[in-house]
Protein backbone atom coordinates (compact mmCIF):
# COMPACT_ATOMS: atom_id res chain seq x y z
CA UNK A 1 0.00 0.00 0.00
CA UNK A 2 1.29 3.47 -0.93
CA UNK A 3 1.99 6.09 1.72
CA UNK A 4 -1.14 8.19 2.41
CA UNK A 5 -3.36 5.43 0.98
CA UNK A 6 -6.37 4.33 3.00
CA UNK A 7 -7.75 0.87 2.30
CA UNK A 8 -11.07 -0.66 3.33
CA UNK A 9 -11.21 -4.42 3.78
CA UNK A 10 -12.82 -6.09 0.77
CA UNK A 11 -16.29 -7.53 1.12
CA UNK A 12 -18.22 -9.77 -1.25
CA UNK A 13 -19.53 -7.29 -3.84
CA UNK A 14 -17.74 -5.81 -6.86
CA UNK A 15 -17.67 -2.40 -5.18
CA UNK A 16 -15.76 -3.38 -2.05
CA UNK A 17 -12.18 -2.65 -3.17
CA UNK A 18 -12.36 1.04 -2.26
CA UNK A 19 -9.29 3.07 -1.39
CA UNK A 20 -8.34 6.71 -1.02
CA UNK A 21 -5.02 7.99 -2.32
CA UNK A 22 -3.48 11.23 -3.53
CA UNK A 23 -4.66 12.20 -7.02
CA UNK A 24 -2.18 13.29 -9.67
CA UNK A 25 -1.94 14.06 -13.39
CA UNK A 26 -1.67 10.36 -14.25
CA UNK A 27 -5.35 10.14 -13.22
CA UNK A 28 -6.48 12.70 -15.80
CA UNK A 29 -8.33 10.24 -18.09
CA UNK A 30 -10.27 8.70 -15.21
CA UNK A 31 -10.96 12.19 -13.84
CA UNK A 32 -12.39 13.29 -17.20
CA UNK A 33 -14.99 10.49 -17.12
CA UNK A 34 -16.85 12.04 -14.18
CA UNK A 35 -15.76 15.66 -14.48
CA UNK A 36 -17.39 15.90 -17.94
CA UNK A 37 -20.72 14.50 -16.69
CA UNK A 38 -23.43 17.14 -16.17
CA UNK A 39 -25.21 14.86 -13.66
CA UNK A 40 -22.07 14.77 -11.51
CA UNK A 41 -21.40 18.51 -11.56
CA UNK A 42 -25.04 19.52 -11.08
CA UNK A 43 -24.66 20.31 -7.36
CA UNK A 44 -20.94 21.13 -7.43
CA UNK A 45 -19.46 24.61 -7.28
CA UNK A 46 -17.55 23.90 -10.50
CA UNK A 47 -18.97 23.64 -14.01
CA UNK A 48 -18.73 20.52 -16.12
CA UNK A 49 -15.27 20.17 -17.64
CA UNK A 50 -15.04 20.34 -21.41
CA UNK A 51 -11.30 19.87 -22.04
CA UNK A 52 -8.22 18.13 -20.70
CA UNK A 53 -6.60 21.55 -20.47
CA UNK A 54 -9.21 22.59 -17.87
CA UNK A 55 -8.55 19.35 -16.01
CA UNK A 56 -4.78 19.89 -16.06
CA UNK A 57 -5.30 23.39 -14.63
CA UNK A 58 -7.45 21.88 -11.89
CA UNK A 59 -4.78 19.28 -11.08
CA UNK A 60 -2.07 21.96 -10.96
CA UNK A 61 -3.92 24.77 -9.20
CA UNK A 62 -6.37 22.94 -6.90
CA UNK A 63 -5.35 19.31 -6.37
CA UNK A 64 -1.58 19.71 -5.97
CA UNK A 65 -1.67 22.48 -3.32
CA UNK A 66 -4.80 21.24 -1.48
CA UNK A 67 -4.07 20.31 2.14
CA UNK A 68 -6.23 17.13 2.08
CA UNK A 69 -7.68 15.91 -1.21
CA UNK A 70 -7.77 12.24 -2.18
CA UNK A 71 -8.95 10.24 -5.15
CA UNK A 72 -11.75 7.78 -4.42
CA UNK A 73 -10.56 4.61 -6.16
CA UNK A 74 -12.26 1.36 -7.08
CA UNK A 75 -9.58 -1.26 -7.71
CA UNK A 76 -7.10 1.68 -7.82
CA UNK A 77 -9.00 3.41 -10.64
CA UNK A 78 -10.14 6.97 -9.86
CA UNK A 79 -13.94 7.22 -9.76
CA UNK A 80 -14.26 10.38 -7.68
CA UNK A 81 -12.59 12.59 -5.13
CA UNK A 82 -13.02 13.60 -1.51
CA UNK A 83 -11.49 16.50 0.37
CA UNK A 84 -11.35 18.22 3.71
CA UNK A 85 -10.73 21.94 3.58
CA UNK A 86 -9.58 23.46 6.86
CA UNK A 87 -10.97 26.70 8.20
CA UNK A 88 -8.56 29.34 9.52
CA UNK A 89 -8.22 31.57 12.57
CA UNK A 90 -10.99 31.30 15.15
CA UNK A 91 -12.64 28.65 12.95
CA UNK A 92 -9.54 26.38 12.80
CA UNK A 93 -11.40 23.73 14.81
CA UNK A 94 -13.57 23.04 11.72
CA UNK A 95 -13.03 21.45 8.34
CA UNK A 96 -15.42 21.22 5.40
CA UNK A 97 -15.92 17.86 3.71
CA UNK A 98 -16.59 17.70 -0.01
CA UNK A 99 -16.87 14.72 -2.32
CA UNK A 100 -17.84 13.80 -5.84
CA UNK A 101 -18.38 10.40 -7.44
CA UNK A 102 -18.89 9.19 -11.01
CA UNK A 103 -22.65 8.80 -11.60
CA UNK A 104 -22.39 5.13 -12.62
CA UNK A 105 -21.30 4.37 -9.03
CA UNK A 106 -24.10 6.24 -7.27
CA UNK A 107 -26.29 4.22 -4.92
CA UNK A 108 -23.71 1.48 -4.32
CA UNK A 109 -22.44 2.62 -0.91
CA UNK A 110 -19.09 3.84 -2.26
CA UNK A 111 -19.47 7.47 -1.22
CA UNK A 112 -20.64 6.42 2.24
CA UNK A 113 -17.58 4.17 2.61
CA UNK A 114 -15.26 6.97 1.45
CA UNK A 115 -16.80 9.44 3.93
CA UNK A 116 -16.42 6.90 6.76
CA UNK A 117 -12.80 6.32 5.75
CA UNK A 118 -12.07 10.05 5.90
CA UNK A 119 -13.83 10.39 9.27
CA UNK A 120 -11.71 7.55 10.67
CA UNK A 121 -8.42 9.30 9.84
CA UNK A 122 -8.90 13.06 9.58
CA UNK A 123 -9.29 13.70 13.31
CA UNK A 124 -6.08 11.72 13.91
CA UNK A 125 -4.14 13.43 11.13
CA UNK A 126 -5.42 16.85 12.20
CA UNK A 127 -5.76 16.63 16.00
CA UNK A 128 -6.80 20.31 16.23
CA UNK A 129 -9.95 19.48 14.24
CA UNK A 130 -13.05 19.03 16.39
CA UNK A 131 -15.77 19.32 13.77
CA UNK A 132 -16.15 18.07 10.21
CA UNK A 133 -19.04 19.68 8.35
CA UNK A 134 -20.63 19.29 4.95
CA UNK A 135 -23.02 21.56 3.07
CA UNK A 136 -25.43 19.88 0.68
CA UNK A 137 -27.94 21.42 -1.70
CA UNK A 138 -31.48 20.76 -0.43
CA UNK A 139 -32.31 19.02 -3.71
CA UNK A 140 -29.33 16.64 -3.47
CA UNK A 141 -31.11 13.92 -1.52
CA UNK A 142 -28.56 11.23 -2.40
CA UNK A 143 -25.69 13.16 -0.85
CA UNK A 144 -27.76 13.85 2.25
CA UNK A 145 -28.37 10.10 2.57
CA UNK A 146 -24.60 9.44 2.27
CA UNK A 147 -23.83 11.73 5.19
CA UNK A 148 -26.60 10.32 7.39
CA UNK A 149 -25.39 6.75 6.75
CA UNK A 150 -21.84 7.84 7.55
CA UNK A 151 -22.92 9.08 10.99
CA UNK A 152 -23.20 12.82 10.36
CA UNK A 153 -25.92 14.79 12.09
CA UNK A 154 -28.29 16.94 10.05
CA UNK A 155 -28.27 20.29 11.79
CA UNK A 156 -30.67 22.25 9.64
CA UNK A 157 -31.28 24.24 6.48
CA UNK A 158 -29.32 27.38 5.71
CA UNK A 159 -31.75 29.41 3.62
CA UNK A 160 -30.51 31.24 0.52
CA UNK A 161 -26.99 30.34 1.63
CA UNK A 162 -24.99 29.86 -1.56
CA UNK A 163 -25.09 30.95 -5.18
CA UNK A 164 -24.74 27.85 -7.31
CA UNK A 165 -24.75 28.00 -11.09
CA UNK A 166 -26.25 31.51 -10.97
CA UNK A 167 -29.06 30.68 -8.53
CA UNK A 168 -29.28 31.26 -4.80
CA UNK A 169 -29.72 27.88 -3.12
CA UNK A 170 -30.76 26.57 0.27
CA UNK A 171 -28.16 24.26 1.80
CA UNK A 172 -28.47 21.55 4.44
CA UNK A 173 -25.62 21.54 6.95
CA UNK A 174 -24.33 18.29 8.44
CA UNK A 175 -21.63 17.74 11.05
CA UNK A 176 -19.57 15.05 12.68
CA UNK A 177 -17.62 15.79 15.85
CA UNK A 178 -14.28 14.21 16.74
CA UNK A 179 -15.88 12.88 19.94
CA UNK A 180 -18.44 10.95 17.85
CA UNK A 181 -15.88 8.93 15.92
CA UNK A 182 -14.54 5.71 17.37
CA UNK A 183 -10.91 5.09 16.44
CA UNK A 184 -9.94 1.53 15.67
Amino acid sequence: MMQNEIQLKPEEDDYSDISLRPMDVDDIDDFMVWATDDKVSQYCSWSTYTSKEQAMNYMTNIVAPHPWLRAICLKNRVIGSISVTPFQGNDACRGELGYVLASKYWGKGIATRAVKMVASVIFVEWPHLERLEALVDVANVGSQRVLMKAGFEREGVLRKYRILKGRTRDMVIFSLLSSEVTQS
